[in-house]
């Protein structure tokens, strides 16, 4: 049996589920890989931001915590989790196709959920949802780094106040790109772009990021840690 060692001290952040998720739903649920892509994708789904929210199935399908809960064969678990997650009702899905390439959206089955796929199933492609494809920085943390601490939580949010939302996610591909999964790293690069400006710290080599760059000059010992 894996254990839970407990929340931890001081801010933590909390999840906010419409009630009938515990008084109508949980009730009927009786598949345990169901109600695990039930609850994770209502948590993702209340972190994205935009007046309709939804996932693609890669954003799933690439999801570590989601499937390292999933067993074995997390990627089959997925989809028939998904499966029985839309026969029941739970979430939408309706797939698009654009420049040539198929994907396949979730949605949460609410009003504004209902009416983005009768939408998108008419051929219209409404603007709003443009605006939440983009993962807001708390996501992107706990993707590709780990769980958040309040003292990184109030670091994040400091940050996402401060540089732009291509910045960042660009920032955390570089490190993700060389192995160096720490907020430390993702920090220093974005001071250095703010510092030096953007266009003259990053340097592309056959449309290729010199990342390396990074390694060196000022905050290369910083970084190396």
């Amino acid at each position: 049996m894996r254990l839970f060692s407990g929340f931890p001290e001081g801010k933590v952040r909390f999840v906010s589920l419409p009630e009938q998720v515990f008084s109508d739903l949980l009730p009927i649920v009786d598949d345990l890989a169901e109600l695990k892509l039930t609850l994770h994708v209502l948590w993702r789904l209340g972190r994205r931001r935009g007046a309709v929210r939804y996932l693609r199935y890669e954003d799933l399908a690439q999801d570590a915590v989601l499937l390292s809960g999933l067993g074995d064969d997390p990627h089959a678990a997925l989809r028939a989790a998904l499966t029985r997650a839309v026969e029941r009702g739970t979430l939408l899905a309706v797939t698009t196709e654009q420049d040539g390439t198929r994907d396949t959206l979730y949605f949460a089955n609410t009003p504004r959920g209902r009416r983005a796929v009768a939408a998108i199933e008419r051929g219209e492609w409404p603007d709003d949802l443009r605006s939440v494809a983009r993962p807001d920085i708390f996501s992107l943390y706990e993707e590709n780094i780990g769980l958040l601490t309040p003292l990184i939580a109030d670091e994040l949010r400091e940050a996402e106040q401060t540089y732009p939302a291509a910045w960042i996610e660009e920032a955390f591909r570089a490190a993700v790109a060389l192995n160096k999964r720490s907020w430390k790293y993702i920090r220093a690069i974005l001071e250095r772009w703010r510092t030096e400006g953007k266009e003259d710290a990053v340097h592309r080599r056959s449309g290729e990021t010199d990342w390396g760059k990074y390694l060196t000059g000022e905050y290369g010992p910083y970084l190396k840690h």
